[in-house]
């Protein structure tokens, strides 16, 4: 049970790790130095993972499509 606790926890951090080098998610801050207060914001850009949801179908769809070479050669 262990185990799996784990792998799901890696399984999360990884795919995090991957929105926020895609550009999915950003998280900026600024200070505001007249009431000495951080203003967090945190952006979810849904074109950007549109885009990449999109590029995505057409990966697998063209994979789909393309003949199976490896069956081809050994037939």
């Amino acid at each position: 049970m262990r185990a799996v606790l784990i792998v799901g926890v890696l399984l999360i951090v990884g795919i995090v790790g991957v929105a926020f080098y895609r550009g999915w998610f950003l998280v900026s801050s600024d200070r505001n130095s007249a009431d000495q207060k951080i203003n967090t914001t945190f952006t979810i850009d849904e074109e950007k993972i549109q885009e990449d949801k999109d590029k995505v179908h057409e990966f697998v769809d063209r994979a789909r499509d393309e003949p199976d070479e490896t069956n081809e050669e050994t037939n």
